[in-house]
């Protein structure tokens, strides 16, 4: 198979979809890599490095696009990108389509066959795709939410973990799983004060030891919800509904009641985001004020650390992107990589996406799925 790795092109996201060690890999069973000049750069992998390990550097992400069977990406394709997918081609990348019926629509309109790493499973139901940049997103929650604590970003000039003598700040965690755990873990390594709330009584008990009761747990329901984060110095939304849009659950109406200078940090909104005032920002303007409440909701948060990121990222999606290669999309026999189909040859795949937008689901195992 002829698999392509374009350049990444949405703001400042510096990921590469393979690192050259990932590319190796697919040599060696066979396939044709080929790598957009320059598409590396972030990672610190320059083209000779792509060439020594068995890839072709080709111009443009144009020729990628058009001599690909296979596209192995990084984001969500930017509508530049999506005008050049095409029928029976696949697409193997994050999409978060739920909240972004314009990609959805363009995905449909190519014919091509889009795989999500976001909805990808395993036998016990995670999401192995998705945790690695979880675990990233979660820590660089909590090194975005101290900077935008400083003054001068607008907060309330409060440092994380205080000084003796001086109170820590109080880190509220919404949604205990992966990106909540690593979030806990690097607040509680600088000194804060942290809370988390979450629905799973078995997943809190398993914070609580794993934590070894330094942190707060609370069952989260509307009253503790709106108590916490009022008295809170920084809010991070980690909550996740796989595949579907995030549920909003701080309303504007909480920011009034909410210290000046205190913080959101929404790891939710590439679903859409779980604070109502969540709007998608960048590295290069990441921050914006509503009701003094300081907002952090960048849509690529891992895209600051590349290099940590793109391998972390290849180690989790090798597996299953060699059994795309090897088998097309027979390799969806595979219930696990099955649940990662988003859309097929016009249709929507996924139920929650589906439901997210209000367009009809076809249920995957009906399709007749032949190379």
């Amino acid at each position: 198979m002829k698999v392509g790795v374009p350049g990444e092109i949405k703001k400042q996201e510096h990921r590469v979809g393979l690192t050259p060690a990932a590319v190796k890999e697919y040599v060696v069973h066979g396939h044709e890599v080929m790598v957009e000049a320059g598409a590396g750069a972030g990672i610190g992998a320059v083209d000779a490095d792509y060439e020594q390990a068995g890839a072709n550097i080709a111009s443009s992400a144009a020729d990628i696009f058009a001599k690909s069977d296979m596209i192995v990406k990084v984001k969500e394709p930017q509508p530049s990108e999506w005008s050049q997918l095409r029928e029976g081609q696949i697409l193997y990348t994050y999409l978060h389509l739920a909240p972004d019926p314009q990609q959805t629509k363009g995905l449909l309109e190519s014919g091509c066959t889009a795989i999500a790493y976001e909805t990808v499973t395993d036998g016990e139901g995670g999401l192995p795709l998705l945790a690695p940049m979880s675990e990233v997103a979660g820590r660089l929650s909590i090194q975005a939410a101290a900077h935008s604590l400083e003054k001068h970003n607008g907060g309330q000039g409060l440092l994380m973990g205080g000084v003796p003598g001086v109170a820590a700040a109080r880190v509220v965690v919404i949604g205990g799983g992966v990106v909540g755990t690593n979030a806990i873990k690097m607040a509680l390594g600088m000194g804060a004060e942290v809370t988390v709330l979450d629905r799973s009584i078995p997943r809190l008990r398993e914070l609580e030891d794993l934590f070894s009761g330094h942190v707060r747990t609370l069952y989260s329901n509307q009253n503790a919800l709106e108590d916490e984060v009022i008295a809170a110095d920084v809010v991070i939304g980690a909550v996740l509904i796989p595949g579907a849009s995030a549920p909003q659950l701080v309303s504007r109406d909480m920011l009034t009641d909410m210290k000046d200078g205190s913080v959101l940090v929404d790891v939710a909104i590439d679903q859409g985001g779980c604070f109502e005032t969540s709007k998608a920002t960048t590295h290069a303007d990441p921050i914006y004020i509503i009701d003094g409440v300081v907002h952090y909701c960048v849509a690529n948060m891992p895209g600051a650390v590349p290099k940590t990121s793109s391998y972390a990222l290849n180690n989790a999606t090798l597996r299953h992107g060699l059994a795309l290669a090897d088998k097309g999309i027979t390799a969806l026999a595979d219930p696990q990589l099955m649940a990662g189909l988003n859309v097929h040859a016009g249709q929507v795949t996924n139920q929650a996406v589906a439901e997210s937008l209000g367009i009809d689901f076809v249920d995957p195992a009906r399709l007749s799925l032949k190379a």
